[in-house]
């Protein structure tokens, strides 16, 4: 009997991946999705091995209760929803609270109702290591080891801190439960930043899409005459963020870890070089900015420890952007 992987939050860019990944591996999936039209839509994607239950509203109080009592075959966890976007009016209210209580809510019902889950893997972000000031002073090295030392106040300053907030206070917030709570479950996080890389489907390809991805698609809708959007930062390719996830719950080492998924640094110009390089027919219409100007620096972020965990290399930025390209350039003819 295959081991059977429950996914929160099924629909999200990083999740559709990993769903697609474990059930070619040969797990079951169970996906927790807002609806059920958005479940019946991933049935039809992913096939047999792939099922649903609707939680509409991850922060509502026992929001996962009803779903996990229905599925006892399930061994592990992977908690992947969380709000990645900084159109929001009350910054408690859209990103601090559903992501703290999102998480919480998760940890609390597979201790109440899921003795048998074994793994736990929480998607957290690049964003709970590293705060904006620290990851461009170029004296400071980041690891897996790094908090981001953002607090509530700060947090509630601007929509980004809030993002900052949110993924700090819910990693932290779980880390405290598993030390507190002592549950029969294993905790390990995943820690990305900037995700780059395809969709998981063709016909997921939208004309905008998620915040990390629209970096890259964005390029496509600039003019000859436009500026280099000042993007700088550090990514890494969404199918190394996927097999992260797999090898989170599969590996001993991994226990107890945060991942820390960064390949290196990109610059809007990197993006934009590589887009004149790899599709020449796109040169005439977009602009060209400073040919050869280089990543951003920064601090020095060090990952060996996640790298040795893992096993394997990471997809460059050529190879990421190029395979992002040429999937929306596909969708839009």
């Amino acid at each position: 009997m295959s081991t059977t992987v429950f996914v929160l939050g099924a629909t999200g860019y990083i999740a559709l991946h990993t769903v697609k990944d474990l059930i070619n591996k040969g797990y079951s999936v169970v996906g927790s999705v807002r609806s059920e039209a958005k479940g019946d839509k991933l049935v039809k994607q992913l096939g047999e091995k792939f099922s649903y239950e609707v939680v509409p509203d991850i922060a509502v109080k026992g929001a996962f209760d009803e779903a996990l009592k229905k599925h006892p075959e399930v061994s592990v966890f992977l908690h992947t929803a969380s709000p990645f976007h900084f159109n929001v009016t009350d910054i408690e209210k859209q990103l601090l609270t559903p992501a703290i209580e999102g998480t919480t809510n998760a940890l609390k019902a597979i201790k109440a109702y899921g003795p048998q889950i074994k793994r736990v893997v929480v998607t957290s972000s690049y964003a709970a290591i590293g705060s904006a000031e620290a990851d461009v002073d170029t004296s400071l090295t980041i690891s897996e080891e790094t908090w981001n030392p953002v607090t509530w106040e700060k947090a509630l300053e601007n929509p980004i801190l809030g993002y900052y907030g949110s993924k700090t206070f819910a990693e932290k917030a779980a880390w405290d439960f598993y030390k507190n709570e002592k549950p029969n479950f294993i905790l390990s996080t995943v820690n990305p930043v900037y995700v780059f890389g395809p969709q998981a489907f063709d016909e997921d390809v939208r004309g905008t899409l998620n915040t990390s991805a629209e970096i890259i698609n964005g390029l496509l809708k600039l003019n000859k005459s436009d500026s280099v959007p000042p993007y700088k930062g550090l990514y890494i390719d969404v199918r190394d963020v996927s097999k992260a996830h797999i090898v989170a719950f599969e590996s001993d080492a991994a226990k107890e870890e945060r991942l820390l998924l960064s390949d290196d640094r990109f610059s809007s110009q990197q993006l934009l070089d590589i887009l004149h390089s790899k599709f020449p027919e796109y040169a005439d219409r977009l602009p060209i900015g400073n040919p050869g100007e280089g990543a951003s620096t920064g601090a020095k972020v060090v990952n060996d420890k996640t790298r040795k965990i893992l096993g394997f290399d990471f997809i460059n930025l050529e190879g990421t952007t190029v395979d992002t390209l040429k999937q929306i350039i596909e969708a839009n003819k």
